[in-house]
């Protein structure tokens, strides 16, 4: 199946799916699922990931137009969320295709009530800043804004949305937003459905606090990796990257490795280059940081710099390695695991970086 892949992602579906169900069990019953598959589902491919799981979730949630056309595209039937404002170009197209926008003004309201048909209504996420700083109008002007907007009749209202900036850092912090947010959502009537507020983080740390059928908004929770580390045990992490290697070497004393003349053997080792590097989504800011890959199921650390398409590592441990090896970057391999939330510590990034940077010279196989 690989032969023929320098550098591939294994993406396994039952993971994901087991997943949304462990985050349906963190949070109260009957709750409802936003899954977040912008940015190609995280690196996971956004067709197939969108297609495969759209009996698994409530809606879908993307950042742009052109990505909830994508989905649209699959044939996916759950609703699907616009998460960032729209280009005033694309309000139109978001009107025809019956995608939900995310509006934080009364001008976004009216301009997309001008793109609605005077027997339809446009339904919306409307969006309060309680603290992200992005998008969404501060608490003091929120209520008097959503009941302008809720005068407009072209416009329906479904759900107050708002987003935790430190669910994974900051509790105190957190439990006061949620209290504020809702005290809030509460005093603009009933009017509309719904609310969304919780991430992956909040889900973890707070989800038996919402109410049933509320909306959750999850992404990095859905690929396997818990933004809380305490809880990693309850997620399987879907996404295994995979390279080969592609030459072994012997190497003398005072042999230099990669650009920069970075690592200098320190003694004779043996020296495999893989066939992967930052072209395929190897952070460059992993050179140095003692990072390792695995190989035949054992931990191989990298040397020197990263380069374009290619990684050094010591295999001086591992007996008779031969070109065509698989070699782990990120996922398991026998006994050992290396987190794609590892990768990202000795990089100095995120997560959710590490998986947006697998580029699409990557093939994606995907696994039922």
């Amino acid at each position: 199946m690989t032969g023929s892949y320098r550098c591939w992602a294994e993406i396994d579906l039952p993971s994901l799916r087991a997943n949304i169900r462990t985050i349906r069990s963190m949070a109260v019953h009957q709750v409802r699922v936003i899954v977040v598959v912008k940015a190609d589902a995280y690196g996971h491919g956004l067709s197939e990931v969108a297609q495969r799981l759209d009996g698994d979730v409530d809606l879908f949630g993307v950042a742009n137009l052109v990505e909830a056309q994508t989905v649209r595209a699959t044939g996916a039937l759950a609703p699907i969320l616009i998460l960032s404002p729209a280009l005033p170009e694309e309000r139109q197209l978001i009107v025809n295709q019956k995608f939900i926008p995310t509006i934080s003004t009364v001008q976004e309201a009216l301009a997309y009530a001008r793109c609605v048909l005077p027997s339809e209504r446009l339904d919306v996420h409307f969006v309060v800043d309680t603290g992200m700083g992005r998008i969404g109008l501060d608490e003091v002007e929120a209520g008097k804004t959503f009941q302008a907007i809720s005068r407009i009749k072209a416009i329906r209202v479904i759900a107050i949305s708002s987003h935790l900036p430190v669910a994974d850092e900051d509790r105190e912090y957190t439990v006061a937003q949620l209290e504020r947010f809702r005290a809030l959502s509460r005093g603009f009537g009933s009017g509309f459905k719904d609310v969304t507020i919780l991430n992956s983080a909040g889900v973890i740390g707070f989800g038996k606090q919402c109410r049933p059928g509320e909306l959750v908004r999850v992404g990095l929770a859905v690929y396997g990796i818990s933004p809380l580390s305490e809880f990693q045990c309850r997620f399987r992490p879907a996404l295994t990257l995979k390279a080969r290697v592609i030459l072994v070497r012997t190497l003398g004393i005072g042999r230099s490795v990669s650009y920069g003349r970075t690592f200098i053997t320190p003694e004779r080792m043996r020296v495999a280059t893989i066939s992967a590097g930052y072209g395929d989504g190897i952070d460059r800011h992993l050179s140095g940081k003692e990072c390792d890959v695995l190989i035949q199921g054992r931990r191989c650390r990298m040397l020197g710099r990263v380069t374009m398409d290619q990684i050094m590592v010591d295999v001086s441990h591992l007996d008779n390695l031969e070109p065509g090896e698989e070699v782990v970057l990120i996922g398991r391999q026998g006994n050992e695991e290396i987190l794609a939330s590892e990768v990202a510590l000795k990089a100095g990034t995120i997560a959710w970086e590490i998986f947006t940077g697998i580029t699409k010279r990557v093939t994606r196989l995907y696994i039922e």
